[in-house]
């Protein structure tokens, strides 16, 4: 080449840095040996490390239960749910199966004093923890003041929902939630039978309401 030359390619010679081809090259080869298997299966092995351990029950497992003050110790499929564990295995048939599918609240328990849908709840979850079925709420011969309320109120008809409607009375009288007829209904809402015997059973909630506000 001369010194006079000025061809397009003496005009701009080739820079001596690396070209932005070599550039992206590099750095795929880097994020590549980042992803590389060893290093993604040692990271997945910490996480496995760190991840909590749940193991898988399957099959009959050994579980008890503390039902209405007594601990129940039973055998029982983990997808069996307390409202068969109550009625199927326990003879515990006061609480009812309705729908099944939470909807209609005669199945109404209560687990550490909460109203819960039985059919709702695995007994597999419910170890450790106090359940209380109707045939736990009276002391004895002495009835509890709701069902006595019931008594009073004839707040029956067929009675099937009855035992869930108490469940249910009881709970929203402690949860404060029947100061008020409108309050009381909105809250007792869970428990949807309304045969005629209805606003009985709304006299009766409200009159243990009563109660428990005189104190």
């Amino acid at each position: 080449m001369y010194p006079d030359d000025h061809t397009p390619d003496a005009a701009n010679p080739t820079p001596q840095g690396p070209s932005r081809r070599s550039f992206l090259k590099q750095t795929g080869g880097l994020l590549g040996v980042a992803l590389a298997p060893p290093i993604a299966s040692q990271a997945e092995a910490l996480a496995d490390k760190l991840a909590p351990a749940s193991p898988v029950l399957s099959g009959a497992t050994p579980m008890s239960l503390n039902i209405n003050g007594q601990v129940k110790s039973l055998r029982l499929e983990p997808r069996t749910t307390l409202l068969d564990a109550l009625r199927e295995y326990l003879d515990l048939t006061g609480t009812k199966k309705g729908c099944d599918h939470g909807q209609c609240g005669a199945c109404t328990v209560h687990i550490d004093g909460r109203r819960v849908n039985s059919c709702l709840t695995l007994a597999v979850m419910a170890q450790g923890k106090q359940i209380t079925t109707i045939e736990g709420l009276a002391k004895g011969e002495e009835l509890h003041p709701m069902q006595e309320a019931f008594l009073k109120h004839d707040g029956f008809q067929c009675g099937y929902c009855t035992p869930g409607q108490i469940m249910s009375g009881v709970a929203c009288v402690k949860e404060g939630h029947a100061t008020t007829d409108d309050q009381a209904r909105e809250w007792m809402s869970g428990n949807i039978c309304r045969c005629g015997a209805y606003p009985n059973i709304l006299a009766a909630v409200r009159d243990v309401a009563g109660q428990s506000a005189k104190g």
